[in-house]
């Protein structure tokens, strides 16, 4: 690459950037704090992923998303899960129509999962059919319906819903579905200035203006050059080796895995952690990946690929402390440390 085609790359690569900023500030406009939150889902949106958020009810989780689609000029559509829901409501179904001719034909009506943005509020109160209708659609980029395959629009991005605390009447997603989830995102309670913070704006004038400054060009121009963003072999080996110690059956793993772990991840959490730490770099402004990229994305990678056993659960032992422990365990490597 000449010296000039190097220099037009990093001024657009930079422009994408500034253009992220603007997309966040943006959504802080509406939305108090969570700014780890705010960052893991554009780090998951710029990887060309899909993300899964979890915690309790009031928390603005569907504010939240709701604030980052109108910051974007992009198609958003919400919805709803109900134990009612089936996989048509979702992807969409055919209907006959008459012309006024009188002639008779059949005619697909696109359902909400044809979208840019599609916002999955509760996604564990569908019945699992309706689930896998979605996650196909996630997994595929597209929908078979009526005989024929149809494509989703692009970027084509996903987030869901689920609350915690509340599992009466509900259908937990099954753990091969959770894999297609780039990041597990835990939303937690805010700080208590940014409570009062909420307080303040929620309660007094109506909501602040949110104004569109992201398109899906820019989305899908940010999806290249997060794949573009250089990782040494160090750092492939580091996140391989993340991964593999999560597995109980492999030598020199972590004291909790051996005793607390039932499965552990699989190939496609080292896709995770590569690809979010890319974006993780990116969004940073850095050129290339770091192991503090890698660290900074392993937990909302790796907490739904581990599936502890019932001495986890009676003795109290977490997900998030095992992967402390992983990161603990597993040391970067030395010539690549920033």
């Amino acid at each position: 690459m000449t010296t000039s085609a190097r220099d037009g790359a990093d001024s657009s690569r930079e422009a994408l950037v500034a253009a992220v900023a603007q997309l966040r500030a943006q959504v802080a406009r509406r939305v108090v704090g969570q700014d780890a939150v705010v960052d893991e889902i554009l780090m998951c949106l710029v990887a060309g992923g899909h993300a899964l958020l979890v915690g309790v009810p009031g928390l603005a989780k569907t504010m939240m998303i709701r604030a980052l689609a109108d910051a974007m000029r992009l198609d958003f559509r919400r919805i709803q899960f109900t134990p009612d829901l089936v996989p048509s409501d979702i992807t969409g179904t055919e209907i006959l129509e008459e012309s006024g001719g009188g002639a008779r034909a059949f005619r697909f009506v696109q359902g909400p999962v044809f979208a840019n943005v599609v916002l999955a509020d509760e996604i564990n109160r569908a019945p699992p059919r309706t689930q896998a209708a979605l996650l196909e659609a996630m997994q595929e980029h597209s929908v078979t319906a009526a005989g024929a395959t149809r494509r989703l629009p692009e970027p084509f991005f996903v987030l869901a819903t689920q609350n915690p605390i509340e599992q009466e009447g509900t259908y937990p997603l099954p753990e091969a579905q959770l894999d297609r989830f780039l990041f597990d995102i835990r939303v937690g309670y805010p700080a208590e200035a940014e409570e009062v913070a909420i307080l303040r704006t929620t309660t007094g004038g109506p909501p602040a203006a949110i104004e569109a400054v992201f398109t899906a060009e820019q989305a899908l121009a940010l999806q290249q050059a997060v794949r573009a963003t250089p990782c040494s072999e160090l750092l492939l080996q580091y996140a391989a080796r993340l991964v593999r110690a999560t597995r109980p059956q492999e030598q020199h793993v972590p004291t909790l895995v051996s005793q607390y772990v039932r499965w552990g991840a699989g190939p496609r959490a080292g896709q995770a952690l590569i690809l979010g730490a890319k974006a993780s770099a990116l969004l940073a402004g850095r050129a290339a990946v770091s192991p503090a990229d890698i660290r900074r994305v392993a937990m909302p990678v790796l907490r739904h690929r581990i599936l502890t056993n019932f001495a986890a659960e009676a003795d109290g032992v977490v997900v998030e402390r095992i992967v402390e422990a992983l990161l603990a365990h597993v040391p970067a490597p030395s010539s690549a440390l920033d």
